[in-house]
């Protein structure tokens, strides 16, 4: 009896250490989760930032000369507004030699040839200028999605590929040439915006490992069954064959202090996973990078898994 009692008071305590440690547990999960989402959302305002100074250079360099030829533009508008005034008061009194003179001495300051060949010059360009910025802010637009950020729909690819290639083409375009392979692709099931941003990590990563040299990073597409393959391949620093094994670890980079979270891959990753897709990777110290994206064309109804806010 008094044998039964102790298990059964042991039993309550063991019980009760396991509760408690049972919320202990929970408790620590939530933090580690609500840790997660607070990276994940530090990585993608580091991406977002990364974007916003990208998007501004390329604004910047059409608006420039449109505020350049508007100002150009008001200088010629006020000089053609007085001759016309002049010529509206000579008309009125045109025999008026005071006026008369002041029509001649008008039209000989003002080159009205050159104005006539400069202002359509100006506003082409202005034109020119307006249709660069709007194209910039489509490509965001295409780039982020904003009409449906955690929506599953068919898109195409290689929309997604130009559009983040534009967006970050002010990097690119002093780091390497980007040559594209594109193969015939359908369409693929998956959410366009967190796509892009897994083709954002790689490409900017193949543009960081190219040394004081120019390089070349190529894309190339194709169909593999039912599955799409993306690769991004790059002739930078390449991957030591300790590190590659790791390069998905969250907080893990070889990049110096500063340069990079250790979360672009990571995150990366878990997007390609819950597309049901994997990444290969291949890469030769001192030759360069590949990786691989493959994903399903198609995911398969009730498997759909929830979206990676």
């Amino acid at each position: 009896m008094f044998y039964q009692a102790d298990l059964e008071s042991n039993v309550r305590a063991r019980t009760a250490e396991l509760t408690e440690a049972n919320a202990s547990l929970i408790k620590l999960n939530e933090q580690l989760a609500l840790a997660h989402v607070q990276m994940v959302q530090s990585e993608k305002l580091a991406s977002i930032g990364q974007l916003a100074a990208g998007v501004a250079h390329e604004i910047n360099n059409p608006l420039a000369y449109i505020f350049s030829n508007f100002g150009t533009l008001e200088n010629y508008l006020s000089q053609l507004f007085d001759m016309l005034a002049v010529c509206e008061a000579s008309e009125q009194v045109m025999k008026s030699m005071i006026l008369s003179a002041q029509t001649r001495s008008k039209h000989e300051h003002l080159d009205l040839a050159f104005l006539k060949d400069d202002v359509p010059i100006l506003m082409r360009e202005t034109k020119e200028g307006l249709i660069r910025v709007r194209e910039i802010v489509q490509n965001l637009k295409d780039f982020s999605r904003v009409d449906a950020q955690l929506a599953w729909e068919f898109t195409d690819i290689h929309l997604g590929l130009d559009s983040t290639l534009k967006i970050i083409g002010n990097e690119l375009k002093y780091a390497a040439d980007v040559v594209k392979h594109y193969g015939e692709l359908p369409k693929v099931e998956c959410i366009a915006s967190q796509l892009n941003q897994v083709f954002l990590n790689f490409l900017v990563n193949a543009a960081q490992s190219m040394s004081e040299r120019r390089g070349e990073i190529s894309l190339r597409t194709s169909v593999q069954g039912a599955t799409v393959c993306i690769e991004i391949a790059d002739n930078g620093c390449g991957i030591a064959p300790e590190n590659q094994g790791r390069i998905f670890e969250p907080f893990f980079t070889t990049k110096a202090i500063g340069k990079g979270t250790g979360l672009g891959l990571s995150i990366a990753y878990g997007i390609v996973r819950v597309h049901h897709g994997k990444i290969e990777l291949e890469s030769t110290l001192g030759h360069g990078t590949l990786f691989r994206i493959i994903l399903p064309i198609r995911q398969h109804g009730a498997d759909i898994p929830p979206a990676v806010v």
